[in-house]
C-alpha cells in the first residue's frame, strides 16, 4: 500500500533535475522509509491488532492520543485519497483529452471511488488479488523503457515534447518523493487478516523498501542517458516519454498502467483506512454503527461508505497542495507512532517483540529523528501555499486542533453504553 509504481513521480525530476532527483530518490528511503519500516516491524510484530497504528498509540498513551492518531490518519486520508483518482484522470487525459473538458474528469474520478468502495465491501481477498496483479502489469512499461534506453543514448536531447504547466521546485520535488515513499503503516490496520503477522510484517517492510526504491530510480536513470530535458517532466508525462521511446503501443501501455496505478492504490488504501473507524467503534470511541460488517465478507461496509463519501467530496483539488497537506498531517500521525514505540519500551519492557529495533532504548529514540527533520520541509512549504484564504500550515493546524475538539465533543456526548465498552477494553488490553 506504499507504491503504485513510478507513476506520479515525474515532478521530482522537473523540480530537481535528474542527478538531484535520483539522489533524493536514493536518500529518502534511508531517512524516511527505513526508520518507519523498522518501527512498524517492531510494533506490528508485538501488537498485530485490528486498527494497527491506532491500537498501538492507544495502548501506549491512552484513549486521547489514540483518538488523535486515528483523527490525523483519517483527515490526512481525505487529501491522500483524492490524489489517486486524480492520477487516474491525469493519465487518462493524456490519451483522451476530451475528459479534461467541463467536469468529466471529476465524474471519472468519482467512478473510481464508487467501484473501489464496492470491491472492498466484497472483501479483502478481492482487494489483495487485484492489487497483486496490478503491480505486475503496471511495472511492465517501465521495464520496457529501461531496456530500450541504452539504444537511445542522447537521442532525445532535442525532442519536441508537450509544454508543461508544472511549477514544482526542488523542495516540492522532495515532498512529492516523500509522498511516494510513505504509507508503510497502512498495512498494519489489517493485521488480524494477515497470516503470521509477527513474521510477515518485518520481512515484508524491509524487502518492500528495497523494491520500491529500485522501481523509482532505474526508469529515471534510464531516461537521463537519453538526454531528455528535465523541464519536459510533469504529472502524466511518462505517457509522452513512452511514445518517444517505444511508439504508440508503449504509450497506450503506460497510460493503462498509470490508470491502473491510481485505481490499485486507491483500492488497497480503502481497505486500510476503513479499518480505523471499525476498530474505534469496537473500542467504544465511535458509534457502534461503524462496527457493522457484511455477513459474507465481514467487510466494515458502513465505514467504507462513510469514508468514500468524504473522499468523493475532495476530488479535483490541486495536486501539489494535496501532497503538502497530506505529508503534514500524515507526518504528525507518524510522529505519534514513533513516540508510541518508545513509550511501550518504557511501559511494557517485557512485552514479547519477535522483531525489535536494534540499539536498545537509544536506537528506539533516535529512529524518529530523521523523519521528524524531513517533516520540517512540509512545514516550510505549507507556509507559502494558500488554502481557503489562509496558509496551508494554518489550515493544517486547524485540522489538527479539530481532533482535540472532536474528542471533547465525543466525551461530552458519550453514552453509558459506549463508556462501558471502553472500560471493558482498556488501552493496555492484549
Amino acid at each position: 500500500m506504499v507504491s503504485g509504481g513510478t507513476y506520479g513521480t515525474e515532478d521530482i525530476v522537473h523540480g530537481a533535475g535528474y542527478g538531484k532527483a535520483i539522489l533524493i530518490l536514493l536518500l529518502t528511503p534511508l531517512l524516511w522509509s527505513l526508520p518507519t519500516a523498522f518501527m512498524i516491524g517492531e510494533l506490528s510484530s508485538a501488537l498485530p491488532f485490528e486498527g494497527g497504528y491506532y491500537a498501538w498509540v492507544r495502548r501506549a498513551m491512552g484513549n486521547f492520543w489514540g483518538f488523535q492518531e486515528a483523527w490525523l490518519s483519517l483527515v490526512a486520508s481525505i487529501f491522500d485519497m483524492a490524489i489517486y483518482p486524480t492520477l487516474f484522470v491525469a493519465y487518462l487525459t493524456r490519451m483522451f483529452p476530451w475528459f479534461q473538458e467541463n467536469h468529466r474528469g471529476v465524474a471519472v474520478a468519482l467512478g473510481v471511488v464508487v467501484v473501489c468502495a464496492a470491491l472492498n465491501i466484497m472483501g479483502v481477498k478481492v482487494v489483495s488479488t487485484t492489487s497483486l496483479w496490478l503491480f505486475f502489469l503496471l511495472s511492465a512499461p517501465f521495464a520496457a523503457i529501461f531496456v530500450i534506453a541504452p539504444f537511445k543514448i542522447h537521442a532525445l536531447a532535442n525532442a519536441v515534447t508537450k509544454p508543461t504547466t508544472s511549477n514544482v521546485d526542488i523542495l516540492g520535488g522532495l515532498l512529492i518523493c516523500m509522498w511516494n515513499y510513505m504509507g508503510w503503516d497502512n498495512a498494519s490496520t489489517i493485521a488480524t487478516e494477515v497470516e503470521r503477522p509477527q513474521r510477515t510484517y518485518p520481512r515484508a517492510m524491509l524487502v518492500a523498501v528495497a523494491i520500491v526504491c529500485i522501481t523509482y530510480v532505474l526508469p529515471f536513470a534510464a531516461m537521463w542517458i537519453t538526454g531528455l530535458p528535465a523541464s519536459a517532466w510533469e504529472t502524466g508525462a511518462w505517457a509522452d516519454v513512452a511514445e518517444l521511446m517505444g511508439g504508440p503501443v508503449l504509450r497506450i501501455a503506460l497510460v493503462a498502467g498509470g490508470m491502473m496505478s491510481g485505481f490499485g492504490m486507491f483500492n488497497a488504501l480503502v481497505m486500510s483506512y476503513s479499518r480505523l473507524p471499525l476498530a474505534m467503534a469496537q473500542d467504544g470511541m465511535l458509534p457502534q454503527i461503524f462496527a457493522r460488517k457484511t455477513k459474507k465478507s465481514h467487510s466494515p461496509w458502513v465505514s467504507i461508505v462513510a469514508l468514500a463519501i468524504g473522499w468523493g467530496m475532495c476530488l479535483g483539488l490541486n495536486f501539489e497542495h494535496l501532497v503538502t497537506l497530506d505529508i503534514l498531517l500524515y507526518g504528525s500521525s507518524l510522529m505519534l507512532e514513533f513516540i508510541a514505540l518508545v513509550a511501550l519500551r518504557v511501559k511494557e519492557p517485557t512485552l514479547r517483540r519477535p522483531f525489535r529495533v536494534p540499539g536498545g532504548m537509544l536506537g528506539a529514540v533516535m529512529l524518529g529523528v530523521c523523519p521528524l527533520l524531513l517533516l520540517g520541509f512540509s512545514v516550510v512549504r505549507s507556509e507559502n501555499e494558500t488554502v481557503l484564504g489562509m496558509s496551508s500550515l494554518a489550515f493544517g493546524v486547524l485540522l489538527i486542533v479539530g481532533g482535540f475538539v472532536a474528542y471533547g465533543i465525543k466525551t461530552l456526548f458519550q453514552t453509558p453504553d459506549s463508556l462501558s465498552v471502553v472500560a471493558q477494553k482498556p488501552p493496555n488490553a492484549a
